[in-house]
């Protein structure tokens, strides 16, 4: 199997309803949004998807409501984050039986594996799967950076991890990671206030956040600097950042949950530990997201440049 890793993928939120049970009928009026935008890919299960909170059959679920939903549009990305390399392999078969059509993949939760054990892990799940797998790294809020020397190893012997998502925070890791493996390793950049820079040093697409209440800014952006009308890209990304900002945030679920209600594509409820936000804090973030949507740019008719 391949993924074309390019283009905007959301990480999409999980929609609950009142009684905690996934909200599938609000999950999928927010997947047609960014469907309707013009998304390249859509990525379940991530931070942004509360997936820590998520029982294994909950994944299935969404997993197989998004690929029937979707119906081959673009491709269904599922992210793995377990503590085991056995949980890790399960499920990518899960992922696989259900219809997913590629892999995002971070290192070992809780344990901070060293080098050799990541790499490690990662060989074993990637050996396990036909799906395309692209690594998730992110040192800054997961504690452990694949390197350019693992990737190496990585790419070596499976040839089926195709792409990172570079979260390093470290713009000039895309020219090294360029500069190392050419096109054999697909950049799709994961921070949201780097997204535009990460373009135009030659990230091949964004796994985007704010996209998930804003998807029409988000392609627009990508689609913009891609055929290098910079200025007018620009133009939106300095609108957007403040919202952007929204996503670097260790609240981001709620965050981005308050803004997709906001655009009416979306629900606030989150899944406890999380808490919906509250006094001074939810009045910032409302206040940022409001004069976000007063001041909304105009967009061109980027899904025909």
């Amino acid at each position: 199997m391949s993924i074309n890793w390019e283009g905007v993928m959301p990480a999409v939120t999980t929609k609950f309803n009142e009684n905690d049970e996934l909200d599938l009928k609000a999950f999928k009026i927010n997947i047609q949004a960014q469907l309707d935008a013009g998304v390249h890919g859509i990525v379940l299960g991530g931070t942004l998807g509360e997936a820590s909170t998520l029982s294994d059959d909950e994944k299935r679920t969404l997993t197989r409501e998004t690929v029937a939903f979707v119906n081959d549009k673009v491709p269904v990305i599922i992210n793995i984050a377990e503590q085991t390399t056995k949980a890790a392999i399960e499920a990518a078969k899960r992922a696989e039986e259900d219809g997913a059509k590629g892999l995002m993949m971070l290192p070992p939760m809780r344990y901070k594996s060293g080098d050799k054990e990541t790499v490690e892990y990662f060989k074993a799940v990637a050996n396990s799967t036909k799906l395309p797998i692209m690594v998730y790294n992110n040192p800054v809020d997961y504690k452990v950076e694949v390197t350019l020397d693992m990737f190496e190893d990585l790419l070596k012997n499976c040839p089926n991890i195709q792409a990172v998502k570079e979260s390093t925070r470290d713009i000039s890791n895309i020219t090294r990671i360029i500069n190392r493996f050419g096109n054999r390793l697909k950049i799709m950049t994961g921070v949201d206030t780097l997204a535009l820079e990460s373009l135009l040093m030659g990230a091949n697409g964004w796994i985007a956040g704010l996209v998930c209440a804003f998807p029409k800014e988000t392609v627009a952006i990508y689609e913009l600097q891609k055929v290098g009308r910079i200025k007018e890209a620009l133009e939106i990304y300095r609108w957007f950042l403040p919202l952007l900002e929204l996503d670097i945030n260790p609240k981001l679920v709620q965050n981005i949950k308050l803004a997709e209600v906001a655009t009416g594509i979306g629900t606030e409820n989150v899944r406890a530990p999380r808490l919906p936000l509250s006094g001074e804090e939810r009045k910032h973030v409302l206040d940022v997201i409001a004069q976000g949507i007063k001041t909304r740019p105009s967009l061109p008719d980027y899904k025909n440049l």
